[in-house]
């Protein structure tokens, strides 16, 4: 027999303890997941998003409370004052609400988050002795203010807690699944712990005093499952409801951001296709493809590799080669084809390619694009037959100047020579004075003779129309070498014969050039000069000399050769002898 007064002996039933922790952890998982739901959510949608988070995390926080005064035992039969219980619900609830509210906000001061945990730990402390006071049995409570304190800060601290890392790893989490776990697991060991300081600072001693019991409610353990099992399936579908629509977000995302890209590509005046790693699907292809292939986008879906049969047949191999580089993991950059339309029509695309690779390092997309330049080829082509044009008249040119220098000034320049010398050996020989100043005269007009006829060899050498180019650069290198001193080595092949007329020039063109930018630039003192008659005809030029840039700096070496145009001269010959 109890007499009044007597402290009562309690207990923990530690299944229910483990439950309520349990239960504490899982209500943090799910705050994790829903104040990422409330964040993302807009307008009405927030609003139905707060109050039903705050609902479920709520009722979550009262269950692990209750669930864990129930596993606290006392000799004596213990009721629950129900509508006490709804009003420590209702401050969960409320406490919750305030939580999501500050965790979902853009941005989250340190002041806000201090009040924020402030809010929600005062509301889980109200929460957990109003639930205590809803208890209804035969004794007094005496309270422990030194481990009522301590219960407060815990459950403002836990709170604190709670508010940060539910606002820092909301809903773009930035670790991984276990860092959630850990996070949850940390927030309700705090609650937890909240609730047994609070139940530790409470002491019951016997009452004989009649107790209130008309709102008084006992639990079975029949309600005791009911409790943990609706409490546990309201989470569960929070959670799910949470889940499911962040997976719609994020498809209607996707679908937003792909019709965004789709508009973006359509319009752009490129061809952009995206396959598979392996290019048996494609998954995308903007409508520019039908302009510039000439056929349906769907045939590329239907075969993806339909995209090879349009281009030339004589582009075919290097662009199936390149393909195939690739697939093996290698880009394509700038790789200029021809492409057949069905119509029979030409078009000249340049494409590019680069492979995608995933985390492993596995190729799984190929994205490529195609830009159509057959004007800017047209624009090129003309440029081309105009530089040709260029060229031919430029050579026509000198060689009529040559010729006019060497038939016509040449010719008069010796006669000029003959009658001095007539002049000079008739005039008597006591005037000394006359016949030295006409042998002066005479020695000007041969200088002027021989440098006529080097110029008119220079522009155009009449032994290159006679005997062909070996006999023309061999009589070139002879004078070179007279008048620079810089001796050159000729390899020529002995049975090098007649080639057509314009090849000739163009390498006798090529040697000249080369050879003078040796004596200008080099400092050279020797040069080869070599022909290689193999399936493409090979000309070399060398010198041992410093080279073109040696002793200047990169701003000298490009403003001094962007003056010159005797390589470029040269590449546009030989380009134009190619494709010619």
């Amino acid at each position: 027999m109890l007499q009044t007064g007597t402290p009562l002996a309690s207990s923990y039933d530690y299944r229910l303890v483990a439950v309520s922790i349990f239960m504490a952890i899982s209500e943090s998982y799910a705050a994790l997941d829903l104040s990422g739901r409330v964040t993302a959510a807009q307008n009405r949608t927030r609003s139905l998003w707060l109050y039903g988070g705050a609902t479920a995390m709520g009722i979550g926080i009262w269950s692990m409370h209750f669930i864990g005064m129930l596993a606290f035992h006392m000799p004596v039969q213990v009721e629950y004052d129900w509508p006490t219980v709804l009003l420590s619900v209702l401050i969960a609830i409320a406490a919750a609400a305030v939580a999501l509210y500050v965790v979902s906000r853009e941005k989250m001061s340190a002041k806000q988050g201090l009040i924020g945990g402030v809010i929600m730990g005062m509301g889980i402390v109200g929460m957990h002795y109003t639930g205590i006071f809803a208890m209804r049995l035969p004794t007094d409570m005496h309270f422990n203010p030194l481990l009522v304190t301590a219960s407060v800060l815990i459950g403002v601290f836990a709170s604190w807690v709670a508010v940060k890392f539910t606002f820092d790893y909301r809903e773009e989490f930035r670790g991984t699944t276990l860092e959630k776990l850990m996070s949850a697991g940390i927030m309700g060991i705090g609650i937890s712990s909240m609730h047994y300081v609070g139940m530790s600072s409470t002491t019951f001693f016997y009452s004989a005093k009649r107790l209130d019991l008309s709102h008084g409610v006992s639990i079975s353990a029949l309600g005791l499952t009911g409790i943990v099992l609706g409490a546990l399936t309201v989470q569960a579908a929070a959670i799910v409801a949470s889940t499911v629509d962040r997976n719609l977000a994020v498809r209607a995302q996707d679908l937003q951001s792909s019709e965004r890209f789709r508009q973006i590509a359509d319009n752009l005046p490129v061809v952009l296709a995206l396959s598979n790693g392996d290019l048996t699907e494609v998954l995308y292809v903007s409508r520019n493809y039908q302009e510039v292939w000439g056929q349906a986008v769907e045939s590329l879906f239907a075969r993806p590799r339909s995209i090879l049969d349009g281009i030339h047949p004589k582009d075919r191999g290097y662009v199936e080669e390149s393909v195939q580089h690739l697939l093996a993991g290698e880009p394509i950059e700038d790789l200029e084809c021809r492409v057949i339309r069905p119509d029979g029509t030409t078009v000249w695309v340049s494409c590019r390619g680069y492979p995608i690779r995933d985390a492993s390092g596995k190729i799984y997309r190929l994205v490529g694009s195609a830009q159509n330049i057959t004007r800017q080829k047209n624009t090129e082509e003309d440029l081309r037959y105009l530089s040709g044009q260029l060229l031919r008249l430029q050579d026509e040119e000198r060689r009529r100047i040559a010729r006019g220098l060497h038939d016509s000034t040449g010719q008069d320049l010796v006669a000029l020579a003959t009658t001095l010398g007539q002049l000079r050996n008739s005039l008597p020989t006591i005037d000394r004075k006359s016949r030295d100043l006409f042998a002066e005269c005479k020695a000007l007009s041969d200088k002027c003779i021989r440098e006529i006829r080097t110029l008119s060899y220079v522009l155009h050498p009449t032994v290159l129309d006679q005997s062909g180019l070996a006999d023309a650069i061999r009589d070139f290198v002879d004078g070179f070498t007279k008048r620079t001193g810089i001796r050159v080595n000729l390899e020529l092949p002995p049975q090098l014969g007649r080639l057509a007329r314009d090849i000739e020039l163009t390498l006798y063109r090529v040697v000249q050039e080369a050879l003078t930018n040796i004596q200008r630039h080099s400092g050279s003192q020797v040069a080869t000069v070599r022909i290689a008659p193999n399936s493409n005809l090979t000309l070399e030029v060398s010198d041992r000399g410093k080279g073109a840039v040696a002793g200047l700096g990169q701003r000298k070496v490009e403003a001094r050769f962007r003056i010159g145009v005797g390589i470029a001269s040269m590449k546009e010959r030989v380009r134009l002898e190619v494709i010619s």
